[in-house]
């Protein structure tokens, strides 16, 4: 079931990308993180921060080689109570003290840590629709099927939703899609799911290249979202033209290290979290934020490469399910940032500073290479 003799066929170049992804966290906690009133010969590069991130970057690593040398096949057993253990995390989100008026996190005891459920109900899910598509592939079309993976989708991007966390919830959508149109499904099924995505993606467009007024369409939208919800079309936040403008001031080449005025005198929101692309951007400058967009670039393409050499239709699924789940998130920040996409609070995979993201990241990559280290067995 376990054996370490796989680790030396895992993909080294997934690995190299990794480590460089983290080293760029650092830099980016460390810089943000420190007291901006100090002067920089006397600032340490590990801040309180840093070294709880290391510690995270450090039990990740610990996942990652777990789930590596775990034989993936045996999570077709484990799929449903991985699942049904995921709803009822997310259920229970309501029945506790909300955190920062939300029902995202719990409080764990004796550590300064909240365990963010949401982070692994999306591998979650894509353990079950892997094992339930394959188990249907001779059905994979037919009615009862597609509402059964529907039931499947839906619980959990209700259950998000309602916490609220619209980006989460966003992230199990084309998640899902994707794997549906792996899964041989229902053409019209794939087809209505992507044409309601689409649309969305259309109204996006509009209200953020300036087509559709935000304030002249107020009246209309909200007869059915909420305020709030309607707040996040609008394409002219504080946090966008922050972000626009840290990513102006870097320039071609950065302000350099710890160099940053806009950014560190605390224009630019959550530098170390969501806004760490633009934060990036400030001290490295386009040529920074191109090298970091390659590196995204290897990984979502090493990802991806594992589900086309998969030896087996629930790897196949597994690997596509979770190759989409990094490419959305990577997507998803960037845009928000870039002012294409509504601010959704989605983080940046192992540069975002939070434990939950970085141990759940590194448990999709660790089954990630599960697959590929096993796709020449038979």
């Amino acid at each position: 079931m376990w054996s370490s003799k796989y680790f030396t066929r895992i993909d080294f170049r997934a690995v190299f990308v990794i480590f460089i992804l983290m080293a760029v966290s650092l830099l980016i906690i460390s810089s943000y993180s420190s007291n901006l009133t100090s002067d920089y010969i006397e600032e340490p590069f590990f801040t309180p921060m840093v070294k709880t991130q290391i510690q995270w970057f450090a039990i990740g690593w610990v996942v990652f080689f777990f789930f590596a040398g775990f034989d993936y096949n045996k999570l077709r057993e484990w799929a449903w109570v991985l699942y049904v253990a995921s709803i009822i995390s997310l259920i229970g989100l309501f029945f506790v003290e909300a955190i920062q008026n939300v029902h995202r996190w719990y409080r764990l005891p004796f550590i300064s840590h909240n365990f963010q459920p949401s982070e692994y109900a999306k591998l979650a899910l894509v353990i079950a629709l892997s094992w339930f598509l394959e188990r249907k592939a001779l059905s994979s079309r037919s009615l009862s099927t597609a509402l059964g993976a529907l039931l499947i989708f839906i619980i959990p991007f209700v259950c998000i939703l309602k916490q609220p966390d619209l980006g989460t919830a966003l992230v199990l959508y084309p998640m899902t899609l994707v794997m549906f149109y792996f899964g041989d499904m229902a053409p019209w099924l794939v087809r209505a799911m992507l044409g309601a995505a689409l649309g969305a993606v259309f109204v996006v467009f509009l209200f953020f290249s300036g087509i559709l007024s935000h304030e002249e369409s107020r009246p209309y939208f909200l007869k059915v979202i909420k305020e709030y919800q309607y707040e996040r079309l609008n394409p002219n936040t504080h946090h966008q033209k922050a972000a626009a403008t840290a990513v102006a001031i870097g320039g071609l080449t950065g302000v350099g290290f710890k160099e940053s005025e806009y950014t560190r005198g605390g224009s630019l929101p959550v530098p170390y979290t969501d806004s760490a692309f633009p934060a990036f951007g400030e001290e490295f400058g386009f040529i920074g934020l191109v090298f970091l967009l390659l590196l995204f670039y290897g990984l979502i393409y090493c990802s991806f490469q594992v589900s086309a050499v998969a030896k087996d239709a629930f790897g196949r699924l597994l690997a596509a399910g979770i190759a989409v789940f990094l490419a959305v998130h990577i997507t998803v920040n960037i845009g928000m940032m870039c002012g294409i996409l509504p601010i959704t609070g989605v983080p940046l995979v192992l540069v975002s500073y939070g434990g939950s993201s970085v141990l759940s990241t590194m448990m999709a990559l660790g089954i990630l290479q599960s697959i590929y280290s096993r796709r020449f067995m038979f």
